[in-house]
């Protein structure tokens, strides 16, 4: 190879490795965020609605302490197959609920903590019961899912 052909090639070189760090650099920056993120940067759903999360094949998202963040759940019920809401005293809104949902055959299907007084479950159709444990007391309600929008509970407790 003479002088130029191989200032050519190490050009040429340089410019593909350059061009693939800089891809790669774009590309790590636009896949950030997880789904643990709960900051309202990484709410990627728009509107006010917090983010979704998934245990398994379920979907959820709970939440709804601010005035956004309710009227976002609120409308969106419509679009989940269960809808969720917690209170307590003087229909005061609570959070840190433990959810627990069971399936028909015994099997858990999702098992978590309401971050404010609704959540959203996106479960497919069949019979549940929904364990809900706020301190120490559990309440517990069946449910039959039969499309989005349908399946609504409500729990009530009345310690603070």
């Amino acid at each position: 190879m003479t002088n130029k052909t191989t200032g050519r090639l190490t050009a040429a070189v340089l410019v593909a490795a350059m061009s693939a760090g800089m891809a790669g650099g774009a590309w790590a920056q636009a896949s950030g965020g997880t789904t643990s993120d709960m900051s309202s940067a990484g709410n990627t759903n728009g509107g006010g609605l917090p983010q979704i999360q998934q245990q398994g094949d379920v979907s959820y998202t709970s939440g709804g302490v601010g005035l956004d963040e309710s009227r976002a759940l609120l409308r969106e019920q419509a679009h989940w197959p269960l809808s969720l809401r917690f209170t307590g005293p003087t229909a005061d809104y609570l959070s840190g609920v433990h959810v627990r949902i069971v399936d028909g055959k015994g099997g858990e299907a999702l098992s978590a903590e309401s971050m404010g007084p609704y959540m959203l479950v996106k479960l497919p159709p069949g019979s549940y019961t929904v364990y809900a444990k706020y301190k120490d007391q559990e309440k517990k309600q069946a449910v039959t899912i039969a499309g989005p929008g349908k399946a609504k509970a409500a729990f009530h407790w009345n310690i603070q």
